[in-house]
């Protein structure tokens, strides 16, 4: 039986290859390329006049407040948490499952959380609310590293 798989198997690959080299597969590539005589090159097309501008000044200051509001939400983003008490750092828990213990107590501390959740606590409802309270760890400046 194995010899019959390995037999239908070999004819297969076979004609695959043999469909692949007799076609014209190498050929479009070159069909789907223009030539280009050096004689016929076109002249450059002529350059539209610019249309003439009205006042764009009041949307000018609206995008330049636009793009320092959006630096600052960049910037607020941190990379790493640092514990003011002993000076340890860790990275952004992307869950409260993997988050150090000083942040979860820092949770409790801040008052976002009520208590420290165990794994087996966290339930829908709990993790909605830890969430939540991670996001807004995030912004409390005194943690950033």
């Amino acid at each position: 039986m194995t010899f019959l798989l390995f037999g239908l198997t070999t004819v297969l690959v076979g004609y695959v290859a043999y469909a692949f080299y007799t076609s014209d597969a190498g050929e479009v590539k070159q069909k789907l390329e223009p030539e280009v005589k050096p004689d016929a090159v076109a002249a450059p097309a002529p350059k539209p006049k610019p249309a003439k501008k009205k006042a764009t000044k009041p949307a000018a200051k609206k995008t330049k407040k636009a793009a320092e509001v959006k630096t600052e939400e960049v910037v607020a983003e941190p990379t790493q948490y640092r514990n003011p008490e002993t000076g340890d750092t860790a990275a952004v828990p992307s869950n409260y499952r993997f988050a150090k213990r000083w942040i979860k107590e820092a949770l409790v501390t801040e008052k976002l959380l009520d208590k420290i959740y165990k794994n087996n606590e966290l339930d829908d409802k709990s993790s909605k609310k830890v969430k939540s309270a991670l996001e807004k760890f995030k912004g409390i400046k005194k943690y950033h590293a």
